[in-house]
């Protein structure tokens, strides 16, 4: 099955789709702390290591946007920024794999760069999440990638034949967007839902693919309502999930979705891959 996992990948078929688990070995170069990927150490890195209230903990963007009410908008945009834009990481395993094979379409909803740092030395398109906005209807960026520099783009000028980097919670760079307070996400998933938060290109490409969740958890709605929308007209089977120890409400949710759970890590399909090469 790992064989035709990759081989998916490989050809385009089936597209990556990466969570917070995806980033679970990378760590901070100068002290060894793990990157805040997850709700709970985002939570915790924002209040300076503090918890927050039971219900703010529940989820980060609830607890983003308490912060947000309290110091402003800017002030969950420093954060992000100072986390993933100014604090070097070690480079993750799942992401020296991809930038050896290089898939066409990859998803990645963590906040960080090291995805866009795996195809520094390919040309690509990225597409990058926006929320509360009033220059524009659309809910997205598109920027252009020329091996050097990315160039904010029209839709017009997009060239189909490059590899598509998504990430819908945005980054900090080439500039600093991010989709993280309940208000953005409320706007985001609303524009998901009416269609414009995904450029017409992507939704003409996505028709028919496959998903492979890496890292990726399904126990909060946020996450799972993006999601649904993102891989809108996915064929059947959707996908398949590396989840160790699913929760009941992941597996309801997977078989609703057509989603096969696969109870193990995403390490053991980078192991599978290794075994297969020297096979």
């Amino acid at each position: 099955m790992y064989k035709e996992l990759i081989e998916g990948i490989q050809s385009g078929k089936i597209v990556p789709y990466l969570g917070a688990g995806a980033l679970k070995d990378v760590t901070n170069t100068l002290d060894g702390s793990p990157i805040p990927a997850d709700s709970d150490s985002l939570i915790l890195a924002m209040n300076n290591g503090q918890p927050m209230a039971p219900r703010l903990m529940y989820e980060f963007p609830r607890a983003a946007m308490s912060m947000e009410n309290k110091k402003g908008r800017n002030f969950v945009t420093r954060f992000l920024n100072e986390t993933y834009g100014e604090q070097q990481w070690s480079r993750g395993q799942l992401h020296d794999w991809l930038a050896e094979i290089k898939p066409q379409y990859v998803i990645d909803i963590n906040r960080d760069t090291q995805l866009m740092d795996s195809y520094a030395d390919t040309e690509h398109t990225l597409v990058m999440g926006v929320a509360r906005i009033m220059a524009s209807e659309y809910r997205f960026k598109l920027f252009h990638y020329d091996g050097s520099a990315y160039k904010e783009i029209e839709l017009d000028a997009v060239n189909p034949a490059l590899p598509i980097l998504f990430k819908p919670h945005g980054a900090p760079r080439p500039e600093a967007n991010y989709i993280a307070a309940d208000a953005d996400f409320v706007d985001y998933i609303t524009e998901l839902m009416g269609g414009f938060a995904i450029p017409a290109f992507l939704k003409e490409y996505r028709k028919q693919k496959q998903y492979l969740f890496l890292g990726m958890r399904f126990t909060r709605d946020t996450q799972r309502m993006v999601m649904s929308d993102i891989i809108y007209a996915a064929d059947e089977p959707a996908g398949w999930a590396f989840i160790p120890e699913p929760t009941d409400k992941e597996r309801r949710f997977c078989k609703l979705k057509k989603i096969e759970i696969i109870e193990e890590d995403w390490e053991a399909l980078l192991s599978a891959e290794t075994e297969l090469a020297t096979a």
